[in-house]
């Protein structure tokens, strides 16, 4: 995606962060810290993972108040254990309390999952799949989850729907079958001078080889097959188009697939089963 449509949606994001948290003011701070009072805060990290967000950090506290001050420690996909300290700002008190909590809900959240994707990365060592993420994502933070996915060590499987074509169950279902479906998609691309990937999923060794015998895509998803099959459809598709194992896939279950040969295997529950990392924000 664009670098500057990126910012353009960050910002947004803080922007409607901040309208949602402080509203007509932080009566709490404005009505016991002096306006001109300044101090410190350190970010103290209480728990183990990898670090992500450090620089969106930055963005909150630049974009309330520019004449903060931030001392980066620890960078963004570092190993962090608990007593660590990833940053030191400082500037007006009432500054520091009024971002705390924005900052400290990024910085968990991106955090756990770049924490949570590191895990299935490490998982994979050795093989050569790659882990991807998916767009079951917290609604208007994609960005920065994505970005915390990267971060872990993780590949983004597409940002959203504009960035690549996904034929799943329903498209093809509706498109009434596999070579409509591609065909149509095929066609809408070469009308609309769109270069996008297209993908695929098939179901069952019979649609698979209906795409086999049309061609015409990039990528084949492998949904919800069993370990078994999948190293037969591998097999089958011999390297002719990348292959993602996709559907009811675990920590657990995760390398049994990737000895198959797949080349990626989706994981949903990086983004949308994830605790976020404990750390705080304590006056230094």
């Amino acid at each position: 995606m664009d670098s500057t449509v990126v910012k353009d949606l960050i910002d947004r994001l803080i922007d409607l962060s901040f309208a949602e948290d402080i509203g007509d003011g932080d009566h709490t701070t404005l009505s016991c810290i002096p306006a001109d009072a300044m101090g410190k805060s350190k970010l103290l990290i209480k728990e183990e993972g990898i670090l992500a967000g450090i620089e969106i950090a930055k963005e909150v506290f630049g974009r309330f108040d520019p004449t903060m001050k931030v001392e980066v420690f620890i960078n963004d996909g570092a190993h962090v254990k608990p007593g660590d300290v990833a940053m030191v700002v400082e500037g007006k008190i009432q500054s520091l309390l009024q971002t705390e909590r924005l900052m400290l809900n990024i910085m968990q959240r991106m955090s756990g999952i770049a924490t949570m994707t590191n895990k299935y990365v490490k998982k994979l060592e050795g093989t050569k799949t790659h882990v991807l993420d998916t767009r079951k994502t917290t609604p208007g933070m994609r960005i920065l989850e994505k970005m915390a996915v990267n971060i872990g060590g993780g590949v983004n499987h597409r940002i959203g729907l504009f960035d690549m074509i996904l034929l799943k169950d329903n498209h093809v279902d509706f498109a009434g079958g596999i070579d409509k479906a591609i065909l149509r998609a095929k066609e809408y691309c070469k009308a609309k001078g769109k270069d996008l990937k297209i993908e695929i999923e098939v179901r069952n060794f019979d649609e698979l080889q209906q795409v086999l015998d049309l061609g015409g895509v990039d990528r084949i998803m492998l949904d919800n097959f069993s370990t078994e099959n999948t190293k037969k459809a591998v097999d089958i598709i011999g390297g002719r188009y990348e292959t993602e194992s996709s559907g009811g896939i675990t920590y657990d279950t995760l390398r049994d697939y990737a000895e198959c040969g797949v080349d990626f295997i989706s994981v949903g529950a990086l983004t949308h089963s994830v605790k976020g990392l404990d750390m705080s924000f304590k006056a230094c």
